[in-house]
């Protein structure tokens, strides 16, 4: 007989149990159950999927389901990230979670849980039996086929223990703290103290969307979500003090917050150079909702204006691409010799700043702006330090991050001296139940031999929500971080995951038709990262490797540059 995995989300699962041994008939049954709708069929035999390998089956006529065998058991998910919606039959399967090849979310292949991020929500998991014949049969809500996806239960409705913990910040990675509490059982007050006006939304799109949003289509989660899971959001709230010794958040409106445990995640702020005119109208930062919302709005529909973008790393160059198609011109400046050229190297960027050009971006490289001149108190024009002027009717800045710490000076919490906030390995401060994490977070990372530094990402602030909440119930979460980023630049998805300076490359595949794999090596030839660019999921799956704690070299690429994804299952 075959092996079999079940699980069952049916509310009266005693009643609906499915029996292996009934020959499993190839059609599709539907059941109503406790007014939830079922459909079970038989979706493939045993013998249609090797070990570690995933294929997506027909479920009737109500969806699709994906399966996956390893270690000679199946199980049954969503199909799609529920991210961004990649198709995760795709994605790299690692030992017993698959991690998506877009941006590198993680789910367990068991329990469709969210484990590594982005993104909030889980996968539904399907139950699934095997019959003495061999014919796999699924089960699964009809509702859950629809939305492929499955938002955790938040546990009580009503807080019952005297304890509380207050976030401070309310982007991905405070809301995910919230929810990770929440669902993990913890049955006290949850403050979080937001400094926007809004509720948790997606940060990420405000570099990359084409039209004003409505704010609701970016938003995590409605009021109705955090009402039900009793989650208090302070919006448009500043925090002000921290005071350790009695447990008390001040807050910009008079106010304290008393706290149990204190979950610190403020992120960043725009870096603003220090130059003549840069508070004229129409410059902008591109970190929040209003900067999208102004940046579009000046932008308008008649292109005709011109715009420079100071900086070559992922905001200007997200930004620039953005505003391509609505400006008379655009221009990007920076320090650099290539687009993103500190991350992925020279060649590579040379090829970027090829495609940005085909789409009639031009660039400025080794200049800064010194000057901004303006007209009718609005910025007209721009001077370099090479001498030259740029006319420019909106400047948009993606020069850097510097961190909302300020109001941490005076606490006793432990700082470096650009403001991060120093952590250990649980996100616990030099204070206890203090926690820092996201941006400000000065966290040993495990990839890179768990040295310590800050890295600005949404996958990796979510990541620190969760292990914070974790290490705030009590259940033991040690930080083990692989840094994963990516970008989408007129069509070309780049992804890069690892961390380190290199001293030489490998590369496959052919760099100036974007269109490639690049090894990165330290000194010792061990690989430190690996980018691609349309050749997914094996930055996916090098950092499976890295999570796993395993090592490259380049003696094992010399025979096969990829025989190595086979050890990741």
């Amino acid at each position: 007989m075959g092996s079999s995995f079940s699980r069952s989300y049916s509310p009266n699962s005693g009643q609906n149990k499915l029996n292996v041994n009934d020959g499993a008939k190839a059609g599709t049954i539907s059941r109503m159950d406790s007014n939830i709708q079922y459909v079970e069929a038989v979706v493939c035999n045993e013998g249609d999927l090797k070990d570690n390998e995933m294929k997506v089956f027909d479920i009737g006529d109500d969806g699709k389901v994906l399966l996956v065998k390893q270690k000679g058991e199946i199980s049954a998910l969503g199909t799609k990230c529920t991210h961004y919606g990649a198709p995760l039959v795709s994605g790299a399967l690692g030992d017993g979670r698959i991690r998506c090849q877009w941006h590198g979310a993680c789910f367990n292949i068991k329990t469709g849980d969210i484990e590594d991020f982005p993104g909030f929500d889980s996968l539904p998991c399907y139950q699934v039996t095997v019959s003495e014949k061999g014919q796999v049969k699924v089960r699964a809500k009809v509702s859950d086929l629809q939305s492929n996806k499955r938002i955790k239960d938040m546990g009580l409705i009503s807080p019952c223990d005297g304890s509380t913990v207050v976030i401070v910040g309310g982007g991905p990675s405070g809301a995910t703290c919230a929810e990770t509490l929440r669902s993990e059982g913890f049955e006290g007050r949850i403050t979080m103290i937001a400094k926007e006006p809004y509720l948790p939304y997606d940060r990420i799109k405000v570099s990359k969307i084409g039209a004003v949003p409505d704010i609701k289509t970016l938003q995590a989660r409605n009021t109705e979500y955090y009402q039900n899971a009793n989650i208090e959001i302070l919006t448009g709230k500043e925090a002000t003090k921290v005071d350790p010794e009695h447990r008390f958040v001040h807050l910009n409106d008079g106010t304290r917050v008393k706290y149990s445990a204190l979950y610190l995640a403020t992120g960043s702020r725009p870096r603003v150079p220090g130059v003549p005119g840069i508070h004229l109208n129409n410059i902008f930062t591109v970190r929040n909702y209003e900067d999208a919302v102004n940046i579009l709005t000046t932008l308008g529909d008649s292109n005709d204006k011109d715009v420079v973008v100071l900086g070559l790393s992922f905001i200007g160059l997200e930004s620039a691409a953005s505003c391509s198609s609505k400006a008379k011109s655009v221009t990007v400046v920076g320090k650099d010799t290539a687009p993103l050229g500190q991350i992925f190297g020279m060649d590579i960027g040379k090829s970027l700043q090829n495609l940005f050009e085909e789409k009639g971006v031009s660039f400025v490289f080794d200049a800064t702006i010194t000057k901004c001149n303006g007209e009718d108190g609005a910025v007209k024009s721009v001077e370099l330090s090479n001498g030259n002027t740029l006319p420019a009717d909106m400047l948009i800045l993606g020069v850097g991050t510097t961190f909302y710490t300020d109001f941490l000076r005076d606490s006793g919490i432990e700082m470096q001296p650009n403001g991060a906030v120093s952590v250990n390995d649980k996100l616990e401060t030099n204070i206890k139940n203090v926690y820092a994490g996201g941006d400000i977070a000065h966290a040993p990372v495990f990839a890179h031999e768990n040295k310590h530094m800050s890295i600005g990402h949404v996958g990796l602030a979510q990541y620190h929500g969760r292990v914070a909440a974790l290490n705030i119930v009590r259940k033991e979460k040690r930080l083990r971080t692989v840094p994963y980023f990516w970008t989408m630049l007129f069509g070309k998805s780049i992804r890069y995951a690892g961390h380190g300076k290199s001293s030489n490359i490998l590369v496959d595949g052919d760099i100036d038709a974007l269109k490639f794999v690049v090894f990165f090596f330290d000194q010792s030839e061990k690989v430190i990262a690996v980018a691609s660019c349309m050749r997914d999921p094996v930055v996916s799956q090098f950092a499976e490797l890295l999570y796993q704690g395993k090592s490259l070299y380049k003696k094992d690429l010399k025979e096969d540059r990829f025989g190595w994804t086979q050890t990741i299952h």
